[in-house]
Order: C-alpha cells, then structure tokens, then sequence
C-alpha cells in the first residue's frame, strides 16, 4: 500500500515525509533545547545532539499527527502528501527515534532527563484531536514544549535545574502563549464554524488581541525584571527591547501579518539571549 498520496516509489516517498519538516516550528524546540545547554555553562555535544534529536522527533510526530487528524479524519485541510498508512508509519518512525533518544538519555544521565523530555512527545501526539479543542492546551501545548525543551537542555548538562533555567523557561511559555493565541485568530470563523474553542472563539477576537499582548508584555516585563535582579545577564534585556519593537509593529498587523512578524520576532529573541548568555561571564549573577 502506498505512502504517499502524491505519487509512487522511493523519491514520492522521501519526499512526503520530508514535507512535514516545518524549519519554521521546528527550528524553535530544537534551538531551545541547545539553549537550555548553552545557560548549564558548558556543552557534552553528545547529550546535547541526543536530546536536540528527541525533541525534534517529537514536533515531527506533532506535525504527522497534525495532518492525519486535520485531513483524513477531520476533512479541514485539502490536501496532505501522506496516506493514512503513511501517516501511520511517519508516527511509528518518529516515535521510534524519540524513544531511542530517551533510551540513551536514560544510560547516559538519568531518569530526570527523560522524565523532563518524554512529556514533549505526550503534548504532541495528543495534540490533535484532544488537546486542540480546548482553549487553554490549545495555546499552551507549543510553548510548554518550548519550555520544558529548554529544562531538558539544561538538566541533561549540569543534572539539576536552576532558579535561572527555570525563569527562561517560565519566559519562553508566557510569551510564546501569546503568539499561539495570535496564531489561532486567523481562523477564528473557520474554527467558530466547526466549534474549535481557541481563545479567540472562546473570547472574541478583540479580546484575544488583548489577552495576547497582555501576556507578551508579561513576558518581556519578567526579562527586564530578571535582568535588572541580575538573575539574567544585565545584556538580556536588549531582548525584550528588541523584541518588544517587532510586537509594537506587529499589533498594527492583522493576525497572518502579526503571527509571521511575531514568530520571525522570536527568532531574533533567542538569538539575543542567547547572545547574552554565551559571551556574557556567568559567574556572580547567579549562574552555574
């Protein structure tokens, strides 16, 4: 039986599965996970490609999983490149990796690490259908995986969690919620149509704006907050600025516009910060 949906043989096949590597989701949790490595203070490159490749395999079963439930059970998307049988094995693949990549983390660190990277595959397998449909997982199942990548990258390296470790996380998952919540207004009338209960059809779409910036300010408040505590590098705060400048561009937007500078905008966050962390001595303000 065929796996692709869009032709036969071995380079229809490749091809099917290569489409759902999204860079543009993906990209995020696997740089969050280095991230949570880069603030231990220093990098085992083994345990960090290990865990990287974890949470990698587990946005690609998100993204399967995704396009399964949305187009053959669901019929809201027109097309998908795999069939049902694909879809099947793309899941089966992924999760095999993921599990050899806990498997390892298991013999390497510890029980810990794989008790803070296994819940990244359970938030996206369950994603669609279950989690999907209610307003608060629907926001917050991305960003708590952001989260506890960047808690997993971190223990993974130094076996414990820090105040510091913890407090990005915290920030990634505030901030992130509210680009989800951006994220889902473009298809408020779809989504109200079929009784997806997002934020925005939950609350209306002006109070999902408002609920969205509200916790991005969180976000960038807390950044600045920490820095000014020097929990975080003083330099950090360069992030929320700079970041604050593309969400000010962003709210003029309408939401396809805002999600795209948004996502793009939390790029150059992590970039900031990570920037901070690296070159920045992290002894005496409250780093490892």
């Amino acid at each position: 039986m065929a796996l692709a949906r869009t032709g036969t043989g071995p380079r229809a096949t490749a091809q099917a599965f290569l489409s759902q590597v999204h860079p543009v989701f993906m990209t995020p949790p696997v740089a969050a996970a280095l991230f949570g490595a880069v603030l231990a203070g220093r990098i085992e490159a083994t345990l960090a490609a290990i865990h990287a490749v974890a949470i990698f395999a587990a946005v690609y079963t998100a993204h399967v999983k995704d396009g399964y439930v949305d187009f053959h059970i669901r019929g809201e998307d027109d097309e998908h490149p795999l069939t049902e049988r694909g879809c099947r094995v793309g899941l089966a693949l992924s999760t095999t990796v993921f599990a050899a990549c806990c498997v390892l983390l298991w013999a390497l660190v510890d029980p810990t690490a794989v008790a803070l990277t296994l819940p990244t595959w359970l938030i996206a397998y369950h994603h669609a259908p279950q989690l999907d449909t209610n307003p608060l997982t629907a926001t917050t199942g991305y960003p708590l995986g952001i989260a506890l990548a960047i808690l997993g990258g971190f223990y993974v390296q130094a076996g414990t969690i820090s105040g510091v470790a913890a407090g990005f996380a915290l920030v990634f998952l505030v901030l992130l919620s509210g680009i989800k919540v951006i994220d889902d207004t473009q298809d408020y009338d779809y989504d109200r149509s079929i009784e997806k209960r997002t934020v925005a059809v939950a609350v209306g779409p002006d109070r999902a704006y408002a609920l969205a910036y509200g916790l991005m300010l969180t976000a960038l408040l807390a950044v600045l907050a920490f820095a000014v505590a020097r929990v975080f590098p003083p330099t950090t705060a360069l992030a929320a600025l700079a970041f604050g400048a593309v969400a000010l561009v962003a709210r003029r937007a309408d939401p396809t516009v805002a999600t795209m500078l948004l996502v793009r905008g939390s790029y150059v966050f992590l970039a900031v910060l990570v920037t901070a962390v690296w070159f920045k001595p992290l002894a005496g303000i409250g780093f490892p």
